[in-house]
């Protein structure tokens, strides 16, 4: 299941060991090499650090009161892990990226993204297309495996998949993301009645 990437921005961080809101997420922090999140940036008058971020890997569950951490413990600084440093310090961004195919003709630009339910993997791009070509279809949606390159200022994809990219497909809902290893409840058995 896809799910919009919009979704995950300004949402609750809430703590499990205090049931309080920590922070609010502001900016996803992507990964240009695999186009996955691996972080996202953090605002809130409690934070002590900033810029203060949340791996995705910290995050506990997502539903209707954002994203669920177990406490502030999981809120890192930009210097805690030199891996997320380098990535942050791109400031890469997927939002008006131009694309382009191998032949370099303008496709577009993106305006937004989805993610697989779960795995914060970028899975398709919405790309808005020039005014002249938007006459027939103004949005289109180009898969992950459909793209060649990505560098700091295009995005190139394949050029014979340019045609059969599915045009304004909507994108499927979720309420939360269900944690496999939170504990269900037991179905209690039947009370018998001994007279």
């Amino acid at each position: 299941m896809l799910i919009s990437a919009d979704r995950f921005l300004d949402i609750p961080v809430m703590s499990l060991q205090t049931g309080s809101e920590l922070a609010r997420t502001s900016r996803e922090i992507i990964n240009p090499k695999n186009l996955s999140i691996i972080a996202y940036e953090l605002e809130g008058r409690l934070l002590d650090q900033h810029p203060s971020l949340l791996r995705v890997d910290d995050v506990r569950e997502i539903g209707p009161l954002g994203m669920i951490i177990d406490s502030t413990d999981e809120i890192i600084g930009i210097d805690d892990v030199i891996a997320i440093k380098e990535i942050y310090e791109i400031n890469f961004a997927l939002k008006d990226k131009l694309v382009i195919d191998e032949k370099n003709k303008k496709i577009g630009k993106v305006i937004g993204y989805t993610l697989a339910a779960g795995n914060f993997i970028i899975q398709q791009l919405r790309i808005r297309r020039p005014f002249l070509k938007s006459f027939g279809d103004t949005e289109l949606l180009i898969h992950r495996s459909q793209i060649v390159k990505v560098t700091d200022d295009k995005i190139v994809v394949k050029s014979a998949t340019i045609s059969h990219i599915a045009e304004k497909t909507p994108i499927p809902q979720i309420n939360s993301y269900e944690n496999p290893f939170r504990k269900q409840p037991r179905p209690q058995p039947e009370s018998t009645k001994v007279d």
